[in-house]
C-alpha cells in the first residue's frame, strides 16, 4: 500500500513537470518556427517575457521526480537507465543545451550571435522531449527488462517510442500555445492572440492524432497495458477528448477564460491514464510490480514525509511566483521601466 502511494506521489510530480516543463519546451518549438526577424518578433517576444521569469523553476520537478523514482523503485529506476541510457543522456543534454543558450542569449551583443544562440535554444527544445517521449514508448511497450544492465537500442526505437517521442512535443506544443493565448489576452494584444489561437487548434489536432497512432500501436505492441488503458483507464482517457473538444471550441470562439486550467486538465488525464493502465506492474513485459520494486517500508515513509515537507514549502512559492508573473510584475532586465 505504503508503494502504492509513493507512486501515486511520483505520477503527480511528473504530471506537474509535463504540464509546465513541457510548456516551456513548447515555447522553444514556436520560437523556433516563428519565421525572420522582422515577422517573428512579436512571438519571439511574447515567449520571452511570459518564460523568462519562471522557466528554472520549472525543472525542479524534474529533479525531484528523479530522486523519488531511484529512491522509492531502485530496481526499475536501473532498468530504465541502463536499457535507455541513450536517449536519456540525449534528454538531459537537450535540457542542458537549452538553458544555456537561454541565458547566454541575454548576454550576447552581436545579432549573429544572437540567432545562432536562439536557434541553439529552439531546436534544444524538440530534442528533450522528443527523447523523453521515446523512453515512456519503450517502457510502454514492453521493451525494458527488469534486469537491464546495458544500453539497448530496441528499447526506444520501436514504432510506438518514436510515436510516443513525437506525441509529447506535440502536446508541448499545445501547451504551450494555449499558455501564450492566455497571455496575449492578459496583455489585450489581439494580433497575438489570434496568432497563438490558430497554432493552438493545429497544435491540439496533430496531438489528438498521435495519440490515436500511438494508442493504436499499444494494442499491438502491448494488449495487456492497452486492455487495461481502455478498460479501467478509460474514464482518464475520455477525460482526455473532452478536455480537448472543449478546448477547440474555447479557441474557436475566442473564449479564455478557464482555457489553461482546461488543456492542463486534458494533458494531466493522459499521465495518469498511463499510471492506471500499468498499475500494479512498474515495468511492462516483465512481473516487476509496485510492491517488488519498491524499497524498505522506512524509506518509503520517509519519502511520503519528505513529499509533504516539499508540497508545504514548494507550492506557495509557485503559487506567488505564478501569480507575480501573471500580473506582469517580473519584467525582464532588457525590458524598459514603461514595459515592465
Amino acid at each position: 500500500m505504503i508503494a502504492a502511494l509513493v507512486g501515486c506521489v511520483l505520477l503527480a510530480v511528473i504530471t506537474l513537470y509535463v504540464t509546465f516543463g513541457g510548456a516551456d519546451f513548447g515555447a522553444g518549438f514556436w520560437n523556433l518556427v516563428a519565421g525572420g526577424d522582422v515577422r517573428g518578433e512579436g512571438p519571439r517576444r511574447l515567449i520571452e517575457e511570459s518564460i523568462t521569469p519562471v522557466w528554472e523553476s520549472n525543472h525542479v520537478w524534474l529533479i525531484f521526480g528523479l530522486v523519488l523514482f531511484w529512491t522509492a523503485y531502485p530496481e526499475a529506476f536501473a532498468a530504465v537507465t541502463s536499457a535507455d541510457a541513450v536517449p536519456l543522456w540525449l534528454a538531459v543534454f537537450g535540457v542542458v543545451l537549452r538553458g544555456a543558450a537561454f541565458a547566454f542569449a541575454k548576454e550576447a551583443h552581436r545579432l549573429a550571435s544572437r540567432r545562432a544562440l536562439g536557434a541553439i535554444f529552439a531546436f534544444s527544445s524538440l530534442i528533450a522531449p522528443f527523447f523523453m517521449g521515446c523512453v515512456v514508448g519503450g517502457v510502454a511497450a514492453g521493451k525494458v527488462p527488469a534486469n537491464a544492465t546495458r544500453a539497448s537500442a530496441a528499447s526506444w526505437t520501436g514504432a510506438l517510442s518514436i510515436l510516443c517521442g513525437l506525441l509529447f512535443v506535440g502536446a508541448c506544443a499545445y501547451l504551450a500555445a494555449i499558455y501564450l493565448v492566455a497571455e496575449a489576452a492578459q496583455r489585450h494584444d489581439v494580433g497575438l492572440q489570434t496568432y497563438f489561437i490558430r497554432r493552438a487548434r493545429l497544435a491540439g489536432i496533430a496531438t489528438g492524432v498521435l495519440s490515436l497512432a500511438a494508442l493504436i500501436e499499444l494494442g499491438r505492441v502491448d494488449p495487456h497495458v492497452f486492455d487495461r488503458l481502455t478498460g479501467r483507464a478509460l474514464p482518464l482517457v475520455i477525460l482526455t477528448g473532452a478536455c480537448g473538444l472543449v478546448v477547440l471550441t474555447q479557441l474557436t470562439t475566442k473564449r479564455v477564460r478557464g482555457l489553461r486550467l482546461v488543456a492542463w486538465l486534458g494533458v494531466a488525464s493522459i499521465v495518469w491514464g498511463w499510471g492506471v493502465a500499468q498499475y500494479p506492474i512498474v515495468l511492462p513485459g516483465t512481473d516487476l510490480s509496485v510492491s517488488d520494486a519498491g524499497a524498505p517500508s522506512t524509506t518509503l515513509n520517509t519519502l511520503l514525509v519528505l513529499a509533504v515537507i516539499v508540497l508545504l514549502l514548494v507550492a506557495p512559492s509557485f503559487l506567488l511566483l505564478f501569480r507575480l508573473q501573471g500580473k506582469q510584475l517580473l519584467g525582464s532586465d532588457e525590458l524598459e521601466p514603461s514595459e515592465a
